[in-house]
């Protein structure tokens, strides 16, 4: 039987398809009572997380739901109280209408929660909160969910703020060691100091590939790896390497990256890539080695 399940496991992975086992072990921990939040954030470092059990890991993950899964319906009631009073504020308050696109309702609940909601204020979508939320709306369901993850996410996207300068110099020095000749050609045509990392960074790159690649990323995210942004750029400076040599000022380079935004394809190759150079750079061993996974269960 032992040799069984292990021949099938290893005919999943050759076809492309997801471990069993990690699935397995997945399932065990998500009836760990409580929740055990390290291990958790373990897994979504180690393995890529199944799509069935996405919303409930990052729910927990994000700090929506708690980790004794008996109160979650109770603290779930409470959530969807605070966002339709924040709903309803807003309406009498006259800042939204029922012709407000989602995520800028969802942007201005999250001003007024805050205290930055000022009178007149331009709902302008062009925030990191706004990119979050819009990659949220095309990915869940459930309008409270989505608020409080998009709180939870933002969360990091302020992490990554504060380590912008860190961030930008280790940009360089993996850019320079992965692919000298892109970092010679940026540097030399002084785009690669303009570079818009903040915004990519912050919003993880929200509006830059595709949602159903990103969201891979994402995973590492919540496990808590924000350094991940880093391989990410790399690897798409590398795919559109031809492209890249040809871009002599900034924006061309940005016209040049839009072009992936809706490139399933290309995205997905990206994310395979950047996973794979992040984990070679012990990205992996942020919490612990693979090896180690027993201690999962």
């Amino acid at each position: 039987m032992a040799d069984e399940r292990n021949f099938r496991s290893t005919y999943y992975e050759k076809v492309g398809c997801r471990s069993v086992e990690e699935r397995r072990s997945l399932e065990i921990l998500l009836k760990d009572k409580p929740l055990n939040v390290l291990k958790l954030k373990q897994f979504c470092i180690l393995f890529n997380v199944p799509n069935i059990y996405r919303n409930l890991l990052w729910n927990f993950l994000l700090g929506v739901t708690p980790a004794y899964t008996d109160s979650s319906r109770y603290v779930m009631a409470q959530r969807e109280a605070v966002y339709n009073d924040l709903q309803h504020a807003l309406k009498v308050m006259r800042t939204i209408d029922d012709k407000t696109s989602k995520a800028k309702v969802l942007y201005a609940m999250w001003l007024l929660e805050t205290k930055q909601l000022r009178l007149g204020v331009d709902l302008s979508d062009d925030h990191p909160f706004c990119d979050i939320t819009k990659v949220l709306l095309k990915t869940f369901t459930s309008s409270v969910e989505i608020y409080w993850m998009a709180k939870g996410f933002y969360d990091y996207s302020q992490e990554i703020n504060e380590e912008m300068g860190k961030l930008v110099d280790l940009t360089s020095t993996l850019l320079e060691k992965e692919d000298n000749g892109l970092f010679m050609h940026l540097k030399s045509c002084d785009i690669l100091n303009v570079l818009p990392l903040a915004r990519w960074y912050g919003s993880f790159f929200a509006g830059v590939l595709p949602e159903l690649a990103l969201i891979r990323i994402w995973d590492k995210i919540c496990g808590g790896s924000i350094k991940i942004v880093i391989f990410v750029l790399i690897e798409i400076l590398r795919m559109l390497r031809r492209h890249v040599f040809k871009c002599m000022t900034l924006n061309a380079l940005l016209e040049c990256i839009k072009s992936m935004e809706h490139d399933q394809e290309t995205a997905d190759l990206v994310i395979n890539k950047a996973i794979e150079l992040w984990q070679q750079n012990k990205g992996h061993n942020e919490f612990i080695m693979q090896s180690k996974i027993k201690t999962l269960i």
